[in-house]
């Protein structure tokens, strides 16, 4: 009998639930917090449209969970256009150190109630408080502009989630939520971290790494592009041109 994605989860949800039971006490000096994944490598194919993965876990006693998924940093340009004799045109830039190449997060009741804004920025938690550090020399004016820029063009590309998705609690100690990776996640390893929160207060966290990684004759392609670029550039160049001829032979034909 095949082994459906629903039966998965209630088998996850199953061995969650045994952990559960076997939580410290109440009288223990640590906030005992389970957390996995469903799984934990995302294999990126040739026909990759993107996949969830299933975050679930389990807390001793009652509490508010975030949770907050980063990919891996990298140096952004954002560039500012204008428009010249009916032409939009590249004017000024701005270049951000340490930028997630993907960024989410998700929580069982709004964040702003769950924790006060101190507390967010201590931990970073949500975009408004990442910090994206402008390597280039501008005003704080004009380095909020090209932030907001760089967010809103993350967002549209689906690497930015715009809003916390949501976390279920199946009761008072076990609870789920999916992380959303569209068809264009970068590859890397990827770090999730888990809050469990209780009066406005960081009680226990978790991290536990993701990794996005192609695999199969895509992953062949990849590597050849990147070892050997400028072989790859020509073998691109030549495959363009014997498609080209080959597409405007069979159309005289026709």
């Amino acid at each position: 009998m095949p082994f459906s994605p629903h039966m998965f989860r209630i088998a996850f949800m199953a061995a969650v639930t045994v952990i559960a039971a076997t939580l410290p006490l109440k009288n223990s000096r640590a906030d005992a917090l389970v957390v996995d994944l469903s799984n934990h490598l995302v294999a990126i194919t040739t026909g990759f449209t993107g996949t969830d993965v299933l975050l679930f876990g389990a807390v001793q006693n009652e509490g508010d969970i975030i949770v907050t998924v980063r990919g891996p940093d990298q140096d952004m340009v954002v560039r500012r256009k204008e428009r010249t004799v009916g032409i939009w045109v590249n004017r000024e830039s701005a270049t951000f150190k340490n930028v997630p190449t993907y960024y989410a997060s998700a929580s069982n009741r709004p964040m702003d109630i769950i924790a006060n804004d101190n507390v967010l920025r201590d931990y970073r938690i949500g975009l408004e408080h990442q910090r994206f550090i402008a390597a280039t020399d501008i005003t704080e004016v004009d380095q909020k502009a090209y932030r907001d820029a760089l967010v809103r063009n993350m967002q549209n590309v689906g690497l930015f989630n715009q809003r916390p998705a949501k976390i279920s609690f199946l009761s008072n100690q076990l609870f789920r939520t999916d992380i959303h990776f569209p068809a264009n996640t970068p590859t890397g390893t990827y770090m999730i971290n888990v809050y469990l929160i209780r009066d406005g207060r960081i009680a226990s966290v978790k991290t536990t790494p993701l990794v996005v990684s192609k695999t199969g004759v895509s992953a062949e392609v990849y590597d050849f592009a990147h070892r050997y670029s400028a072989l790859y550039g020509i073998i691109a160049v030549i495959i363009a041109v014997i498609s080209g001829w080959v597409a405007s032979v069979v159309f005289r034909k026709g």
